[in-house]
């Protein structure tokens, strides 16, 4: 029994020796062997083990060259598998680390479209919404000839529709429950701030609505006037001068 017992325990020890010696030759990897191992997984697709073996890179210190590279790599890999929310502070660090890096204006792109594919619908939270947008507009002021300035520029454009969409689902809210003057803030305020917005007509429309029902009937008149002058094809004519007609 004894004899047993102790060649159980002598397996145990040898069992855990040998595994000491596969952790300390996974650790003792040379920087170089970590990042093609990661760069393999990368291409199979297998982004949650490429990050794993490019943290080791930037953990061994080994190379600077190689650490930097793992840094974007890392966050390329948390972008490509949907993990937006990572895919942005990735993006985010490597620009903080290296500013003047040749890639550093992709950088700024994708940790704009990290915050874009984050966006929902209108009745969510919109943060992303407004993060993509000042981190689209960064990259147009920053980068003037870039890369990604045609889609960096549609999507800014897309980020400012879809926050005057939020300001006209609040301004309606507002004006259904009978809030009007929350409402006619509301409207006015996004008239002020998406000024070249294709929306304007809806704006008017709403804020004249909102003016009507809060009884400040002259105001409702010259904002539905605007509508019907400046928008005679908008499809908010027939229901704007039915309006004017009532008051």
């Amino acid at each position: 029994m004894k004899t047993a017992l102790k060649l159980i325990a002598m397996l145990v020890l040898a069992a855990a020796f040998f595994q000491g010696c596969a952790t300390t030759q996974q650790v003792n990897k040379p920087a170089d062997v970590l990042y093609k191992e990661g760069e393999q997984f990368f291409k199979d697709g297998k982004y949650e083990l490429a990050i794993e073996q490019w943290k080791k890179v930037r953990e061994t210190y080994q190379s600077p060259e190689l650490s930097t590279k793992a840094e974007l790599n890392i966050a390329d890999a948390y972008f490509l598998n949907k993990d937006y929310i990572e895919a942005a502070a990735g993006y985010e660090d490597f620009r903080k680390l290296h500013p003047k890096h040749p890639q550093a204006d992709f950088a700024l792109y994708r940790q704009a479209v990290s915050y874009f594919n984050q966006i929902h619908s209108i009745d969510t939270d919109q943060t992303p919404v407004k993060n993509a947008q000042t981190t689209f507009d960064s990259y147009l002021r920053l980068y003037p000839e870039g890369a990604q300035l045609a889609d960096a520029r549609e999507k800014s454009r897309e980020c400012r529709d879809k926050q005057l969409q939020y300001e006209l689902y609040v301004g309606r809210f507002y004006l259904k429950t009978g809030a009007y003057k929350a409402a006619i803030g509301r409207f006015e305020h996004a008239l002020k701030t998406f000024s070249d917005s294709t929306r304007r007509d809806e704006v008017l429309f709403y804020l004249g609505k909102a003016y009507c029902e809060d009884k400040q009937k002259d105001k409702a008149r010259e904002v539905l006037g605007r509508l019907i002058s400046e928008f005679p094809t908008s499809a908010f004519i027939a229901d704007a001068k039915k309006t004017v007609a009532e008051i």
